[in-house]
């Protein structure tokens, strides 16, 4: 099961919207793909098509790790109920995101309290009938932020995926998480990788997105990706019928279900070299 958080320190820059373009490739794909939303205003939850009933939200699965029972309180996206995997599981499933979570999102967490969706996941993953060992990746929708719920769900994941926009204070502060992952791999996770930058809504026509794509490329190297994603005009309108990206009509949209396709790939190879075995 290959683990990643999807990060940024600055709000902004979509990365919600590059989480939910790389759900809609693993669902394209046949990838059997949790996303987990860990930010509290539960953006990808709503994006995914998903609205609880009796389910617990990840923020109450977190209160008790140990027993919370993952496969139980997932749901099936809304993009996922005509699209079924071998043996009619789901493809695409959501542990969904609630406010709730934002009691963890906190700068002063303990090792233990780290560990929660850890836990978490080896506890779903190795219970007796269950039916989360399913997943060949699990998405994290971090908040935009290094507190408590980003480094909770950087112990639980093989890599990271950091995206920025190619503007000063986002490029600013994408280097500013580079030097946070070292010290947190040094302190409570060495077997945990960036697994790349993403430059998103890159507009073609700005001088100052040519300029900050260039500077990041000095900055970063081959920590970042190709492709970029540019901007895309309707992704609200996407976002708010609640769709994926591969599924909807139009040129535009084609060409950007192409490039979450290469990225989607490019994820997974390198992850298939750091995985880490959750027991």
């Amino acid at each position: 099961m290959q683990v990643v958080s999807i990060s940024s320190l600055k709000g902004g820059v979509g990365k919600t919207s590059v989480t939910l373009g790389l759900a809609s490739a693993a669902l394209a794909a046949g990838i059997a793909t949790l996303v987990i939303d860990l930010d509290p205003h539960a953006d990808a939850t709503t994006g995914l098509g998903v609205r609880a009933d009796a389910q617990l939200d990840i923020g109450r699965m977190l209160k008790n790790p140990r027993k919370a029972q993952l496969a139980a309180n997932v749901l099936p996206s809304g993009w996922s109920k005509n699209a079924k995997a071998d043996g009619g599981a789901p493809v695409l499933d959501v542990a969904i995101g609630s406010a709730f979570a934002g009691i963890y999102d906190r700068p002063d967490l303990g090792r233990r309290d780290l560990r929660r969706l850890s836990t978490l996941l080896n506890n779903s993953a190795n219970s007796t009938g269950s039916s989360a060992g399913k997943y060949q990746l699990v998405l994290i929708d971090c908040p935009p932020s290094l507190n408590g719920l980003t480094r909770i769900a950087w112990t639980a994941s093989n890599q990271v995926l950091l995206i920025a926009e190619p503007a000063l204070f986002s490029v600013a502060g994408t280097q500013r998480t580079l030097r946070a992952i070292e010290l947190f791999r040094a302190e409570f996770a060495p077997g945990f990788t960036a697994a790349g930058i993403v430059a998103n809504r890159v507009r073609s026509g700005s001088s100052e997105h040519t300029y900050r794509l260039a500077e990041m490329k000095t900055m970063f190297g081959p920590l970042l990706l190709s492709p970029t994603i540019p901007e895309q005009a309707n992704w609200q309108q996407i976002q708010g019928a609640a769709h994926p990206i591969h599924q909807w009509p139009g040129e535009s949209a084609r060409n950007a279900a192409g490039l979450f396709d290469h990225l989607l790939g490019g994820l997974l190879a390198k992850g298939s070299l750091r995985n880490r075995v959750y027991r």
